[in-house]
């Protein structure tokens, strides 16, 4: 068995439907941890996957508080709800699993027109736009999929959640999730220091290409329960 069929037994041992992108599902926690880095620490304090934070970003810099852009988190907000509305409605009808790969090459698409942008110093805006539209399609993609737990983004509710409900192999997903998020931010925050925004977006881009590449493997060789069977 490989690796990732490993993981996916050891968080979800009664298995599920999607089971076989948990290992997927965490590299996109770990992507998110690192664009928030490259947008906060580069881009103005301003976050293009924690839609909470940065609404109460928006709030504050209404506020008047320095070093805070009402229109940078205004524009994130709506990039994002761009992204998730398109990767939403984009064949609603169709089985989320065998989309997966195609709107994730999307997101990647994005960040590679946001990797661009940046190298070719075309302005704050040129760089945000694109990062907030691919983590808005990563969210849906994410929320058509439905794992528990595995929301790569939000985790008010997942923290909330490890501390009021009993242990158990809930609780191991969530604790799981928190901790790659945190790892993500973290090799963000030393690669935005050591690489700039740049190096912190090539890296993003690099992770989702093997994000996709690992999920047409899965979709060309997918096992007949859709569920932990996973390829070898």
């Amino acid at each position: 068995m490989s690796g990732g069929g490993q993981v996916s037994r050891w968080l979800f041992p009664d298995g599920h439907r999607y089971a076989r992108f948990v290992p997927l599902l965490l590299v996109l926690t770990f992507v998110s941890g690192l664009v928030d880095a490259a947008s906060f620490l580069g881009l103005g304090r301003v976050f293009v996957a924690n839609m909470t934070g940065n609404v109460v970003f928006l709030g504050f810099a209404l506020s008047g508080v320095a070093q805070l852009s009402a229109l940078a988190s205004a524009v994130a907000l709506a990039g994002f709800l761009a992204g998730a509305v398109a990767g939403g409605a984009w064949r609603r009808e169709a089985e989320p699993g065998g989309l997966f790969a195609s709107l994730i090459a999307f997101q990647a698409l994005l960040l590679a027109f946001a990797l661009a942008a940046q190298a070719a110093g075309w302005g704050r805006y040129a760089v945000l736009v694109p990062l907030a539209c691919g983590m808005g399609l990563q969210n849906a993609v994410v929320h058509r999929l439905g794992v528990p737990d595995l929301t790569t983004t939000v985790m008010t509710r997942t923290l909330t959640g490890l501390a009021v409900d009993p242990p158990g192999p809930t609780s191991l997903r969530r604790g799981v999730s928190v901790a790659v998020l945190a790892a993500g931010a973290l090799a963000g925050g030393l690669l935005h220091a050591h690489a700039g925004v740049e190096g912190v977006l090539g890296t993003v881009l690099v992770l989702l290409l093997g994000v996709i590449v690992a999920a047409r493997s899965f979709s060309a060789r997918r096992p007949a329960d859709g569920g932990l069977g996973e390829p070898g």
